[in-house]
């Protein structure tokens, strides 16, 4: 399945958002972009837990996985457009590291 974020193309693969037309990423710029989109992910989940809830609005069932689900895609769409730059500064450490 792939759906299309902001701009970017993303592929369902294995259950996880990846961006369906990235070039081939070394293993620790992969981890690196993983981390980032996981971070990206923590901090969304907050702001949405915090300003979602409006006064008077009864629950939905289902809605704490729907809206969990949209926020990773759109934190994966955030990392995989470049997102904080933490994934830039991992994998230049990692590149000083290797050498």
């Amino acid at each position: 399945m792939s759906m299309n974020a902001g701009g970017i193309s993303l592929s369902v693969s294995g259950g996880a958002l990846l961006p369906a037309a990235s070039p081939a990423l070394g293993r620790g710029q992969k981890a690196a972009r993983e981390f980032e989109a996981q971070l990206i992910g923590q901090m969304l989940g907050s702001m949405e837990k915090t300003f979602a809830n409006l006064p008077g609005q009864g629950e939905v069932a289902g809605e704490d996985n729907y809206n969990y689900l949209g926020t990773q895609a759109l934190a994966q769409a955030i990392a995989a457009g470049g997102g904080f730059g933490i994934a830039k500064l991992i994998g230049q450490h990692l590149g000083k590291q290797a050498k």
